[in-house]
């Protein structure tokens, strides 16, 4: 008889974060708490290619190019986002692995679980 243990919750119900972890997953979170850059993430992300010009991002909003450079560049200091510079235009690309990162926090969390489940496996 085998006893596997399975994890049953998202990594924030399972056991307590790191210090190192909560400061990085907390620099995330505050980079998309705020409107203007969720809809940049989102739209970086959603766009054909799934890379944006810096053109193709500004005319969304009324705010001014600086501002939204300013929102591009918390996105990029969060690891969320990164740019490459081709002539005079930026293009923007999502981090999947960070963003991934930030959406395993709470998936799959519907409902409070025990920390782990022991399953008794006996040979068939």
């Amino acid at each position: 008889m085998t006893a596997v243990t399975i994890q049953c919750c998202a990594p924030i119900a399972r056991e307590p974060l790191s210090e190192t972890d909560a400061a990085d997953l907390a620099l995330m979170l505050k980079a998309v708490a705020d409107p203007v850059r969720l809809r940049l993430l989102s739209m970086i992300g959603s766009h054909a290619g799934g890379e944006a010009c810096v053109c193709d991002l500004t005319d969304a909003f009324d705010l001014t190019a600086p501002t939204i450079s300013h929102h591009l560049k918390v996105l990029r200091t969060a690891g969320l986002i990164d740019g490459e510079r081709r002539g005079t235009w930026v293009y923007y690309r999502i981090i999947p692995e960070a963003v991934n990162r930030l959406g395993a926090l709470f998936a799959p969390l519907t409902e409070p679980a025990p920390r782990s489940v022991e399953l008794e496996l006996t040979p068939a």
